[in-house]
């Protein structure tokens, strides 16, 4: 059995102070610090001393390209070994690796090694599933994605791996009838969210009524809100959709903050980072999906300056929210570890500390800097 003690526990609804946590693989309890003096007597355990840290759920980044020189198309164990073990020095403990619009063989070679890593003990973050991002994208809010591998939406083409897939980013204007929405619904328990997308308001609600129960990247690469035109972002606002959010203050203005939490409440805002390859390491020129990339003053841009995913990591996500807001530090914490565990369906295991939950735990200071982290009851990251 192991124990922190000393820390500031971060539970979904409060902070927890003089109280030590339990754990082995899951959580065995929070109890009184005199009730642990007394069971310590009688049983082996190993003490870990947080140092007035915070004890926080691990994050969670269901929506990650790569970082730390590897992306998640590389199509390698090697890669999503480095990405799982790098992130972990920011808090993150789970992970869905993200696809580009590529070909068909490239990403089923990617989702094959993604399937392989969600059973395998990695030295880092576990993969959890993988997020799909195109090719069933608009070409007019295509981003840094490629075009020439964009196609219609096709359920053929991801029902192999409908086990593998959690989350899939789709432009549903350009899905006829909303045939591909109604069977990915029908047969499978991936999660459809809208993206990349040229749709009208009207369209958008009426996806949402088949289907689609998320937003990828809020604000970012769709129609936007505007008094005749509500687009994408007025559907969100209108509708109970879950909403990722890219929080590095550039892909979204920090007064944003405020008005998405006002529109959408606490419990519907994901935060996530959408990293390339280049996260966690210097400036310089990088690659996403076969273009080359600018990092530079903590952004990435194609060439032509549009934003290529992006370097922020979740730990700094989390503070740049809750800085910007009057959340209290669990409420933000709840945004990259219960909420994006509730989007994707795996809250009863994951995503919060409570009892006979995963022990996915990070320990950071007062200024998110990440000094431990710990998946599965296993310490992969120690500062």
């Amino acid at each position: 059995m192991k124990a922190i003690i000393n820390g500031k526990i971060i539970t979904k609804n409060d902070v927890l102070y003089e109280k030590v946590l339990l754990f082995n693989e899951k959580i065995i309890d929070i109890i009184n610090k005199s009730e642990f003096e007394i069971l310590k007597k009688s049983e082996n355990v190993e003490i870990i001393d947080a140092k007035d840290l915070y004890v926080s759920p691990g994050f969670i980044d269901v929506h990650i390209h790569g970082s730390g020189g590897y992306d998640a198309m590389d199509g390698t164990v090697e890669a999503l070994e480095t990405i799982s073990k790098v992130i972990t020095q920011n808090g993150v403990t789970g992970f869905l690796p993200t696809t580009m619009t590529m070909s068909k063989e490239k990403i089923y070679s990617a989702l094959d090694v993604m399937k392989q890593c969600m059973n395998l003990q990695l030295h880092g973050a576990k993969v959890l599933g993988a997020h799909v991002e195109g090719p069933f994208i608009n070409k007019k809010y295509k981003g840094a994605q490629k075009e020439d591998y964009i196609k219609k939406p096709e359920y053929s083409f991801i029902e192999p791996y409908k086990n593998v897939v959690k989350i899939i980013t789709l432009a549903p204007e350009e899905d006829e009838n909303f045939d591909f929405i109604s069977k990915v619904k029908q047969n499978t328990n991936i999660v459809m969210s809208i993206g990349h997308s040229d749709a009208s308001y009207e369209q958008a609600v009426d996806s949402v009524e088949k289907g689609i129960s998320h937003a990828t990247h809020l604000f970012n690469a769709m129609t936007p809100l505007r008094h005749r035109e509500p687009g994408i972002v007025g559907a969100a606002f209108n509708s109970d959709i879950y909403c990722e959010l890219i929080a590095d203050t550039i892909h979204v203005h920090p007064a944003v903050f405020n008005i998405i939490l006002k529109e959408k409440g606490k419990e519907k805002i994901i935060l996530i980072t959408d990293s390339m390859r280049a996260g966690c390491l210097r400036d310089g020129v990088s690659e996403l999906g076969g273009q080359k990339v600018i990092v530079k003053n903590n952004s990435a841009r194609l060439e032509d300056g549009t934003l290529a995913g992006s370097i922020l990591t979740l730990n700094r996500a989390v503070k740049n929210f809750m800085e910007n807001t009057d959340l209290k530090i669990y409420e933000a914490v709840n945004m990259a570890s219960l909420n994006p565990a509730k989007s994707i369906g795996i809250d009863k295991e994951r995503g919060s500390i409570e009892k006979g939950k995963y022990a996915d735990i990070t320990l950071f200071d007062n200024d998110f800097n990440v000094k431990n982290t710990i998946v599965e009851g296993r310490n992969v990251f120690k500062a």
